[in-house]
This record gives C-alpha cells, sequence and structure tokens, in this order.
C-alpha cells in the first residue's frame, strides 16, 4: 500500500494494471458466445431470442449502476497513496452498503422495471413471457452483482487488477459451464441460462470476499463502525456516485439514441449499424485497460501527494492509450472488411456495413481522448465534470448534430455520434485547462492531508 513505490507511472506499472483488465474484459464476449452456442440449439429458435432480449434488458438496468466500480476506484486509490488503511476499509464499507441497498431497490421495482423494460423492447407474446422467466431469475443476481462493482473498483484503487481478473474469469467460466449443466444435462430454457448467471455471480462475490479478507489483514488500520455512516462522508460518497449514475446514463442513452434512429432507416441499416458498433466494442476492450490504469495510478498519485508520479501516470497512460487507438484505426482499415464478413454472413448487411466502414476506422482516433480523460477524472474524483462533460455533449453537441446532419440519413447519424465523441473529449479537456490536477504535498510522518469532500481532491 506503500505510495513510494519506485515504478510508480512506468510503462511497466501501466501493464501491471492494464493487461488483467484487457485479458478479463476479453472474456465477457466469449461468455456471450457460449451463452449463443447453448440456447442456439434448442429446437425453438424462442429461447434465442428471448435470452438476447433478457440480457440486454438485465445489463441496462445492471450496469447503470456501474458507478460503483468508478467512484470507489478514485475513493480507494486516495486513500491508498496515503497509506491510509482505516480510510480504506471506509471506502470499501460504506460501497458495499450502498451497492446492497440499491439492490434492494432493484429487487422490490423488479416487477415493474421488467414489464417497462420488455414492453419498450416490444417482446412479442410467446418470446416475452420466456424473456420475462429469464429475467425474473437473472433479477435475483443484483445483490453480488452489484457488489462485484465495488470490489472489483477497489482492487483497482489499491493497484491490483488481478484479483477482479480471476474473480470475472471464474465467475465467467463458471457460467460458461453452469450453462451446459442446466440446458443440455437438466433439460432447462432460457431461465437455466439465468440461473447458471446468478450462481456464478454469487461464487465470484464469495471469491471478492476472500482476496478482500486477506488483504485487509495485512493492511494497517482498523474497521471503526460508526465512521461507515458519517453523514459528511456519506455524503461525499453519494454525491460522486450520484454524479457518475448520470453520466453513466447519459452516455447509454446515446447509445441507444443512436440505435433508435438507426431503426427507422429499415431492418438493414439497423442491422449494419449493429455490426459496425462491435467495432466500437472491440476496441473499448483495450482502451477500457489503460483508462482503468489511469484511474488507479493518478488516485494513488494524487493521494500520496506525489506530482512527478502523477506527471508520469498522465503521460505513460496517454501515451498507451493513444497508440492502441492507432493500431486499431490501422487494423480496421486494413481488416475491416474481413472482420464485417466474420460478422455477419448476409449479403446484403456485408454491402451495406461495407458502405458505413469509414466512419469505424475513425473511430478509435476520436474516441481515445474520451477513454482517456474518463479515467483520468475518475481517478481524481472530479465525478461533477464528468457529468457536466456529458450533459454538454449530450443535449448540446450530439442531438442538436443530428437535428441538423439527419437529412444525410445514417450517414448524417454516424457523424453526429463522431461529433459526440469528439466533445466529450473537448469537454473534458476544457475542464482539466480550467482547472489543472494538483497534488497536495503530504505532511511530515507520511500521512496524507485531510481531504475535505471528494471533490477537492485535485
Amino acid at each position: 500500500m506503500s505510495s513510494s513505490h519506485p515504478q510508480d507511472g512506468s510503462h511497466r506499472h501501466v501493464w501491471q494494471l492494464a493487461g488483467p483488465i484487457i485479458l478479463s474484459n476479453l472474456s465477457v464476449p466469449l461468455l456471450g458466445m457460449v451463452d449463443t452456442a447453448v440456447v442456439g440449439h434448442l429446437p425453438d429458435p424462442l429461447y434465442l431470442g428471448a435470452v438476447a432480449i433478457g440480457s440486454v434488458l438485465v445489463h441496462f438496468l445492471f450496469w447503470a449502476f456501474g458507478f460503483l466500480r468508478m467512484g470507489t476506484t478514485g475513493l480507494a486509490a486516495h486513500a491508498c497513496g496515503a497509506g491510509d488503511g482505516r480510510q480504506l476499509r471506509e471506502v470499501l464499507g460504506r460501497g458495499l452498503i450502498l451497492a446492497a441497498l440499491l439492490a434492494a431497490l432493484l429487487l422490490l421495482l423488479r416487477p415493474w422495471l421488467t414489464a417497462a423494460g420488455l414492453a419498450l423492447m416490444g417482446a412479442e407474446t410467446d418470446l416475452g413471457a420466456e424473456a420475462r422467466a429469464y429475467v425474473e431469475v437473472r433479477f435475483w443476481a443484483a445483490p453480488a452483482t452489484l457488489a462485484n462493482y465495488v470490489f472489483w473498483g477497489w482492487f483497482l484503487g489499491l493497484q491490483d487488477s488481478r484479483v477482479p481478473l480471476i474473480v470475472t474469469l471464474t465467475i465467467n467460466g463458471l457460467n460458461a459451464l453452469l450453462d451446459v449443466l442446466f440446458v443440455y444435462g437438466l433439460g432447462m430454457t432460457a431461465s437455466g441460462v439465468a440461473l447458471a448467471s446468478v450462481l456464478a455471480e454469487y461464487t465470484g462475490l464469495a471469491l471478492a470476499l476472500t482476496f478482500a479478507r486477506r488483504r485487509l489483514r495485512r493492511m494497517p488500520g482498523t474497521w471503526v463502525p460508526a465512521r461507515l455512516c458519517n453523514l459528511h462522508a456519506c455524503r461525499a460518497l453519494l454525491a460522486v456516485n450520484g454524479d457518475l449514475f448520470l453520466r453513466t446514463v447519459g452516455l447509454l442513452a446515446a447509445f441507444a439514441f443512436f440505435t433508435a434512429q438507426g431503426a427507422r432507416f429499415g431492418e438493414l441499416i439497423l442491422a449494419a449499424n449493429a455490426v459496425l458498433l462491435q467495432f466500437q466494442t472491440f476496441m473499448a476492450y483495450g482502451l477500457d485497460g489503460f483508462a482503468h490504469a489511469a484511474e488507479a495510478m493518478v488516485g494513488k498519485a494524487i493521494g500520496a501527494g506525489r506530482r512527478e508520479a502523477l506527471r508520469r501516470s498522465l503521460a505513460t497512460t496517454l501515451q498507451w492509450s493513444a497508440g492502441t487507438a492507432l493500431v486499431f484505426t490501422l487494423g480496421y482499415a486494413l481488416f475491416g472488411p474481413q472482420l464485417i464478413h466474420l460478422l455477419t454472413g448476409i449479403e446484403a448487411v456485408r454491402v451495406t456495413a461495407l458502405h458505413y466502414l469509414p466512419w469505424v476506422i475513425a473511430t478509435p482516433l476520436l474516441s481515445v481522448w474520451a477513454f482517456w480523460l474518463d479515467g483520468v477524472f475518475i481517478g481524481a474524483t472530479r465525478s461533477r465534470d464528468l457529468r457536466n462533460g456529458m450533459l454538454v455533449s449530450v443535449f448540446l453537441i450530439y442531438l442538436p448534430a443530428w437535428a441538423l446532419l439527419g437529412r444525410w440519413g445514417n450517414h448524417g447519424l454516424w457523424a453526429a455520434l463522431m461529433a459526440f465523441m469528439a466533445a466529450r473529449a473537448l469537454a473534458l479537456a476544457w475542464f482539466l485547462r480550467r482547472r489543472p490536477l494538483s497534488v497536495a504535498p503530504r505532511p511530515a510522518g507520511g500521512q496524507a492531508a485531510p481531504q475535505s469532500s471528494p471533490e477537492k481532491t485535485s
């Protein structure tokens, strides 16, 4: 937990954090392929559609609370840099309490959320019934899933991305095995796939708890239960997480809007856009790793009061992020047509996707700055700027750009999305220029100066 590690901010440090995250990200689409393959071999395609619709709905609802991961990372990294074991315990404890309360709320609202979500997705009678069966089982994973978000963020704040990798691989590997057991061994359908996810999430939670207990035993400081309900600290936590919640909802809404507008141009455009958005997903696997590394490294440097470590962290994470984006752009330019052929066998969709491929080739070089700055601002717990930057990008840039460019059809839609991505980066860059990152030197004795609020740590 020491903040004086000589490799802080180095290229090796970046890869120690980013490498496991990238590997854990890669396990997610593999699990999706297993889910698809298992139900895709059932006699009725109804089950495949039900799992597809149900998993999208649950993912949207759960990931709306992804701020539990992001908010925990910055706060834990600051405490790690300061060498404050008691604060690290409090960050974890408050995060888990908040996760439990939000999970209880989700379970309480489960019937209404399920009905509203399936109605919005236009699930037909038979398909809707099977999708409902999937969602109603899958919802019971909420306590474990939200708690795992907190543990992921906490360990990342401790500069440890290996534990999240182990937990993620365990969850996804067990999920795949249980898929096969429940569907082929026990004759279950969509509800069996959902049950596999639930059991895997709770297994992952048990594993995360085990790793956390071992880490806490080696950490200075003790639990002070009364401080977990400290009004000032809880208010600060809610402020950070509330801002990140709005930021996440804004991002999800932006891509949902893109999909909805694409649907207005017909099934062919909708399918082609869905294929091309997979390129954005592939890119995110790489850029997310370096963004998460920036969160942990920037947060630790600020908490430790080490300006040189902060400077190195910013420089090295930016270099790797930009280099990775360039590799993706070159890869899409050289192999984009082949990737499209791998993703769809429908010739009309292939031809249409190729027509809009140039937009996707440009996407990495436009997206990378927002990915990296997101990581920097999360690490600095500048959540208010993240919220405001997202709101400005959606309402003052994205929607007006679509209103102006919509006459050019799907090209106009992609241009508006590019404007949104660029606006996110420009807004955050403006906030950073207006109020640069800074660190307060640590006082004699090695403890960081106390911070009055998360927004004032940078």
